[in-house]
């Protein structure tokens, strides 16, 4: 398997909310200097950029956020699984692999400005190739381009029996839009994405296509939390970005258009049926490692 450098511009794929909480507040913080860390990993170019908001809304309301770069989806799933992020907004692959791995659970996620809250796998090739099916044998002698722990992505494409084998080549990307990149280049036959960043992309290459997709839907950029948290802070924040819907405040109005989003609603592992037996089809169990 080969892995894509990380091009400058995705050098940062994904950040880390590292939300120091007033104690006399919160009350759920020690008084020493620790802080309450989210993980936020993103798909494409800039995604990071636009929690700036959100930051905001969260401080004027007694949860101070900083800002802090990671590099890729495996890289947050460890740092949350090592202890040093405390949540993650996090792609349906990681978030059901914590979920199966009881180190997590899910409490909301966002609905975007079409009010659609789920997303599914796209296969993406140049114009004129044969339709996906769901099977091996579509993939015999292709390269093929994903990103790693990714639902839309990695997961999909190992749930498939066989279809590692039969496929030529395949290479992990930093991003989905770096996925789509490598196709656009001839550097491989297919991608295989998030819809929701096919839908974003598509434009900038006419010459590729989708030619297929997953039947089954996934929560999208979920936050999880781990078990380890204090229940009244989760209550709180929960309820902090449950509000954010109809907030009127500017700084709730330039988070959601910061976000795109309409808001959050209240998620459970129950949204995650599909996915999780995607992840297990894939070979997922409470001793994955994040890695195959």
């Amino acid at each position: 398997m080969m892995r894509l450098s990380c091009y400058p511009k995705l050098a940062r794929a994904g950040i880390v909310l590292v939300t120091a909480t007033a104690v006399l507040i919160l009350g759920v913080l020690p008084a020493a200097a620790e802080t309450f860390r989210i993980a936020i990993m993103q798909a494409q170019k800039g995604a990071a950029e636009k929690f700036a908001p959100l930051e905001q809304y969260l401080a004027k309301r007694g949860v101070e956020v900083e800002l802090v770069p990671t590099t890729g989806y495996t890289q947050a799933a460890h740092m949350f699984a090592e202890g040093k992020a405390d949540g993650m907004f996090s792609g349906s692959g990681v978030a059901g692999t914590m979920i199966i791995k009881d180190l997590a659970y899910p409490v909301v996620r966002p609905v975007n400005m079409q009010g659609v809250s789920t997303y599914w796998a796209v296969v993406i090739a140049p114009k004129g190739a044969a339709p996906f099916v769901p099977d091996a044998t579509y993939f015999k002698g292709k390269r093929v381009v994903y990103c790693a722990l990714a639902s839309s992505g990695e997961f999909f494409f190992r749930s498939l029996p066989g279809a590692l084998a039969a496929a030529k080549s395949t290479v992990i990307a930093p991003s989905h839009q770096a996925a789509v990149e490598t196709v656009a280049r001839g550097e491989a036959d297919v991608a295989i994405i998030k819809n929701l960043v096919w839908d974003n992309l598509r434009a900038q290459y006419p010459a590729l296509v989708e030619v297929g997709s997953d039947a089954g839907q996934n929560p999208n950029d979920a936050l999880i939390i781990s078990r380890q948290t204090d229940p009244a802070f989760v209550k709180r924040l929960t309820g902090l970005l449950l509000k954010l819907q109809s907030d009127e405040s500017e700084e709730a109005k330039s988070a959601r258009a910061g976000l795109n989003i309409l808001g959050y609603v209240i998620t459970s592992a129950n949204d995650f049926q599909h996915t999780l037996k995607l992840l297990r089809s894939s070979g997922v169990d409470a001793n994955f490692d994040f890695h195959f």
